[in-house]
This record gives C-alpha cells, sequence and structure tokens, in this order.
C-alpha cells in the first residue's frame, strides 16, 4: 500500500498486530502519526525516533538530532526507494510500521554463548548474517578484526588492558570515553550514539560497553554502517571484490592491515565461517 494524504489509518493499529516485544518504548512518537505527511513536518521527537530505526537499518542519517536537514531527508528516500512504494518525501502509517518492525527485527535480542571461544564466533558469524553482512569475505574478515583487537581472547577488552585505569585516566584524552568491547568504541559522541540506538546509558555507564551483547551489536552494526570511521566493509569487501589490506580503513586506517588481512584469508579458507570449522 502507498502512502497518500487521505490515509487515516494509525501506525500504533499497525504495529499492535505485531507482538509486544516488537514494539520499543522509543518508538511511540512514530506510531501516534495518523496520516500521511511531508517530512519536514515531523516533530523534533519524531525525526529522532525516525533517524534512530534508520541508522539502526544502515541508512546514513547523520547525527541522532531531531532536526530535519538533507541526510535525514536523503536516508528517507532511500528507504522508501528500496523496500517501500510510494512518495519518498512522504511519512505515513504503513512506510513507518515498516520502518520500526525492520528496524527492531533487526535489533531483535538473541541468546548468544559467550562462553568459549568457539561460540563467540558462532555468535559473531550469526550477527553478522542477521545485520546484512552475510558474505563468507565479509564474515572472515570481521573474525579476524575481533582476533586482532582482543588479542586472540575473544572477549571484550579495554584499550590498553595491560595498563591501569589510573594510567588511562591520566593519558587518554577523551577519558572516560576510551576503547571497549570486541573493538575499540571511543569517544563520548560515539558512546552517545550507541545510547541512543542501544537504549542503555553507555554515557551514564561506558563499560557498559564490555557486556558482550552490547560489544558484538557495536561490532557488526560498525562494520555495516561505517560508523566508525565512515568506510563500510561493504566498500571493500563484496561480490565483486576482496579487498582484505584496505578494509581495516573501517576501523583503524592501515594499522596491521596485511596481518590482519592473513587472518582473514585463514577463516575463509578453513570454511568456518559457513559453518564448517
Amino acid at each position: 500500500m502507498v502512502d497518500t494524504v487521505r490515509d487515516n489509518v494509525s501506525v500504533s493499529s499497525i504495529v499492535r498486530e505485531a507482538p509486544a516485544t516488537e514494539q520499543p518504548a522509543r518508538f511511540k512518537e512514530l506510531t501516534e502519526i495518523a496520516c500521511a505527511r511531508p517530512l519536514e513536518t515531523l516533530s523534533s521527537e519524531q525525526l529522532r525516533e525516525l533517524q534512530i530505526a534508520l541508522h539502526r537499518l544502515g541508512y546514513p542519517v547523520g547525527e541522532i538530532d531531531g532536526l530535519y536537514g538533507p541526510k535525514t531527508r536523503s536516508a528517507w528516500a532511500e528507504f522508501k526507494i528500496d523496500v517501500f512504494p510510494g512518495n519518498p518525501t512522504l511519512v505515513g502509517p504503513q512506510s513507518l510500521a515498516e520502518l520500526i518492525r525492520r528496524a527492531t527485527e533487526c535489533y531483535e535480542s538473541v541468546r548468544y554463548d559467550f562462553s568459549s571461544t568457539s561460540s563467540v564466533k558462532q555468535a559473531i558469524c550469526g550477527e553478522c548474517r542477521k545485520q546484512g553482512i552475510g558474505l563468507p569475505q565479509q564474515i572472515a574478515y570481521v573474525l579476524a578484526t575481533v582476533q586482532w583487537e582482543t588479542a586472540q581472547t575473544f572477549e571484550p577488552v579495554k584499550e590498553a588492558f595491560w595498563l591501569s585505569e589510573e594510567w588511562r585516566k591520566h593519558n587518554l584524552r577523551y577519558y572516560p570515553y576510551y576503547g571497549r568491547g570486541y573493538v575499540q568504541l571511543t569517544w563520548e559522541n560515539n558512546y552517545r550514539k550507541y545510547q541512543q540506538l542501544l537504549g542503555a546509558p553507555l554515557v551514564q555507564d561506558p563499560d557498559l560497553a564490555m557486556q558482550p551483547e552490547i560489544a558484538l551489536f557495536v561490532l557488526t552494526h560498525g562494520f555495516m554502517t561505517g560508523a566508525f570511521t565512515g568506510h563500510k566493509i561493504s566498500d571493500y569487501i563484496n561480490e565483486n571484490k576482496k579487498d582484505f589490506i584496505n578494509a581495516r580503513r573501517c576501523i583503524n586506517g592501515r594499522d596491521r592491515a596485511h596481518e590482519i588481512a592473513e587472518i582473514a584469508r585463514a577463516y575463509l579458507a578453513s570454511g568456518e565461517v559457513n559453518g564448517r570449522g
């Protein structure tokens, strides 16, 4: 069904048909929209929720600030073109219900096992596929990155984990928002971004980024959307090319790019990413 200005069915009546677990409170303002309207007429809170949902799905909205601008307009138009027919400048109940459904399903909690290295690897493979990083060569590179970034422990680590908290406090200019996780999430603005996406108080309690479930989400979402450096894994590894060297730009320039590329090649050759390892 296409959005029209005559549409008077509310999003909430559509979303209510889904299980309660698919109705996150942070999309409450969007579910109250009862008829199609121009994107620029949404309130700041409605725009913020729209930005969160779009960013969850990998559409480049820029800052999640509740402001109407070219990036939000472009991201919404991309979503409409990709998955929902109709005028890309209009926001209506059916398109919003589809956006909420997809955003919620994409981030629906999965009970992964983090009790061993092998189970963490399986969790990484599963979350990659869940978030749209599905090619074996892509998953191999994500596994290689985690192996390198965690010093082969496959456990979330703190930046300079071999040093003390006192050292980090006096030597890291972005303290207390230093690197944590399977890859290093740094700076307050990035902690705030994932706080908005996950609904977890990461700014107030940065150590939440050490929880395996959160660390796994950040890892995969960062690779999928380019949230870390502006470079997505699909920019370098896709159906047409396999650039394991420059894929390092998704995380940290080309630091140790060749070593990580070799690990990725080994994962791909082993068949582990296809469940044969």
